[in-house]
């Protein structure tokens, strides 16, 4: 008795799994790590008595020393440095985890050469083209190469009940890829919306304090006191733009490459689907 093999779908979801896992647990790990290396580098490298007058960090900074002017940014700072640390981290990690998906091969050719495959019957070289490729896009296309080799063989169900056959293994291959893809976006595009926010939480603060040295009892403001009151604000306000604003373009850089992968993968299955009713409507002419 010949033995039947199993799904693609249910093939990959062990590795698809683990790709699962290690998405998040790079989350679980950069994100402590990112805070931590904020805080150091806010005490030890931006907070350095060498870049303040007299060897304090309570005075103000050497003159052109910028290191000394952020850390006058107050605590909001480590925050912003570690927002900013893991837009970059993130980022770094879904153009890896991207570009593994995308395969080998350019997409344009690796479609073109599944539909030259395809148009000359020959199934089993489309599947090979797809272990050549690899990645998301080689797999669900696999998938679907698969499951038309099992339908051409089987004669207990009709030619619809077939085509819808392939294109739930399809869809279901899918399925279980973009999540993958999609993973830690979540965290990109957050990051993107609360990065301005927490600056100029940062940026209230700092006018608060800039308001109350001009609103001294005596009359004269405190100049020390007003001018840490506008660093704070405006440094503030600084790293929160540029977190949000590296956050938004990483955010659209990497929905665009998923569309892409994803159009990939359709034009790629409707030609698996329209050779395989060609074929079959040509069988039944024949008959």
């Amino acid at each position: 008795m010949e033995k039947k093999s199993a799904p693609a779908s249910a093939t990959t979801k062990p590795a698809q799994k683990n790709e699962g896992k290690a998405g998040s647990m790079f989350a679980s790990i950069v994100i402590p790590v990112a805070i931590i290396a904020a805080v150091l580098i806010y005490l030890f490298i931006l907070g350095n008595p060498a870049n303040f007058e007299g060897g304090d960090n309570a005075n103000h900074p050497l003159p052109g020393n910028y290191l000394g002017q952020v850390y006058k940014g107050g605590f909001i700072v480590p925050i912003l440095i570690s927002i900013n640390i893991l837009v970059v981290a993130f980022s770094i990690e879904r153009f890896l985890t991207i570009s593994k998906a995308k395969g080998g091969k350019g997409l344009e050719s690796f479609v073109r050469s599944v539909r030259q495959k395809m148009n000359a019957n020959d199934i089993n070289g489309a599947i090979a083209v797809c272990d050549q490729q690899k990645g998301s896009v080689g797999n669900v296309v696999k998938a679907g190469l698969l499951k038309y080799q099992e339908m051409h063989n089987e004669h207990g169900m009709t030619k619809d009940q077939r085509i819808l056959a392939i294109q739930k293994e399809i869809e279901e291959a899918t399925a279980l890829e973009l999540p993958i893809l999609e993973k830690n976006l979540v965290i990109i595009s957050t990051i993107a919306s609360i990065s301005t926010l927490v600056g100029l939480i940062g940026t209230v603060l700092g006018m608060i304090k800039a308001f109350a040295a001009l609103a001294t009892a005596s009359g004269a403001p405190d100049a020390t006191q007003l001018a840490n009151g506008i660093s704070e604000a405006l440094i503030n306000t600084a790293l929160g733009i540029t977190g949000s604003a590296i956050a938004i373009v990483a955010y659209n850089y990497f929905t665009s490459k998923i569309d892409e992968l994803t159009y990939s993968i359709d034009e790629a299955s409707y030609s698996i689907i329209q050779t395989y009713a060609a074929q079959h409507t040509e069988n039944n002419r024949t008959i």
